[in-house]
């Protein structure tokens, strides 16, 4: 293990972090705190747009979601739909900006344009569609497919693996890791996907600047690393390892399937499998709260380094007009918290707008500090 590298772990899991959260988009990063939420987008005119919106989700409504094991649930369902949604915007502007400059050649005014678009957007179907496909997508390459080769796998040595068995899902655990890091590896060459991962790295240091308790400038964020202990990437790490254990364990006790033909019983296996998930995000969440509560513990340290290896695949570093966009980004959120009070309020009280700036000095610097928002 490389000390060096490990000692800059043991540092920062020796910090407190933010309930400030986010994700890369396309050309942009998107930042949630726990009540607002804003996505920042470089266009290709080189001005940033912001989405700006209040976060209003169930937890707020809903007092029990906030509850161990129900929150790592919902926030594994939130964080997909943020993710969508943000992506599906980002996605939208380089598209948008394309169709004006074609249809204000045609001879179309710009107000005529964006009165069109207005339109368009009132249509939500594409977005639900998207994230149905998505989900289905990841069912079918990290559960459907690992399950499948295990078995095959399995056959082929001329071992008795049954669902029964540690060794079946142990290999299925094994044979979803390497899918996903092959995965990241291969879209990774992807220009795009490229950039995506500079926005990923971006946000990282965004927000370690920000707990760090300094300036929220492009200065200050260079300095930090773009591995971060609170990443998604680590998230899926514990996702893949929890997994394996609690499949083995629920098989074995529970008889899924028993008395149908072997094809019928491992589909009925897979779609248990998918329901099991949600239980599996529940205890992942929990753990890596509990490895960033008790940090300084060298059980916490081992826990949380395989995911930050992880993010050397899905962060590469950021120049300095990416750091601008996510700085801005968590600007904004910090400035609807701080001007709207928002935490002290029991509805929704902001409207989603929409809004165009030229430098991340437009947005107004508040007084907010790491305290506010403590994990």
């Amino acid at each position: 293990m490389n000390t060096k590298i490990f000692r800059k772990i043991a540092i920062l899991l020796a910090k407190q972090y933010t309930s400030i959260g986010g994700q890369a988009v396309i050309e942009g990063v998107m930042m949630r705190s726990p009540n607002a939420f804003v996505v920042a987008v470089r266009k290709p005119d080189g001005k940033i747009r912001l989405r700006r919106d209040q976060w209003y989700g169930l937890s707020q409504k809903l007092n029990f979601l906030k509850k161990p094991f129900l929150r790592g649930i919902l926030m594994l369902i939130e964080t997909m739909a943020n993710g969508i949604v943000s992506l599906n915007y980002s996605a939208n502007i380089a598209m948008s900006e394309e169709e004006k400059a074609r249809a204000i050649k045609n001879g179309k005014t710009e107000a005529e344009f964006e009165a069109d678009q207005k339109k368009k957007e009132k249509v939500d179907i594409g977005t639900f569609l998207t994230m149905a496909v998505s989900m289905l997508f990841g069912i079918g390459l990290f559960v459907f497919v690992p399950h499948t080769l295990s078995f095959w796998i399995g056959d082929l040595l001329g071992q008795n693996w049954t669902l029964d068995s540690f060794a079946f899902h142990a290999v299925d655990g094994v044979i979803k890791g390497g899918i996903f890091l092959l995965y990241v590896w291969i879209i990774g060459f992807m220009p795009d996907v490229y950039r995506v991962f500079q926005y990923h790295g971006a946000e990282h240091k965004s927000i370690a600047t920000f707990e760090a308790g300094l300036d929220l400038t492009v200065e200050n964020a260079r300095k930090f690393t773009t591995l971060h202990p609170r990443c998604g990437t680590s998230f899926v790490f514990f996702l893949i390892f929890i997994s394996i254990v609690l499949f083995s364990g629920v098989f074995a006790i529970v008889p899924i399937g028993q008395g149908l033909p072997t094809l019928l019983r491992h589909v009925v296996a897979v779609l248990f499998k998918v329901v099991l998930m949600l239980p599996v995000a529940g205890i992942s969440y929990e753990l890596i709260k509990t490895a960033g509560k008790c940090s300084d513990a060298w059980w916490a340290k081992v826990m949380s380094y395989p995911g930050m290896m992880l993010q050397k695949l899905t962060t590469k570093e950021p120049d300095d007009a990416q750091l601008e966009v996510a700085l801005t980004s968590i600007r904004a959120v910090l400035f609807l918290e701080d001007k709207y009070n928002l935490k002290e309020s029991d509805k929704k009280i902001i409207t989603l707008d929409e809004v165009d700036i030229a430098s991340i000095s437009e947005i107004e610097i508040t007084n907010s500090t790491l305290k506010d928002f403590l994990e």
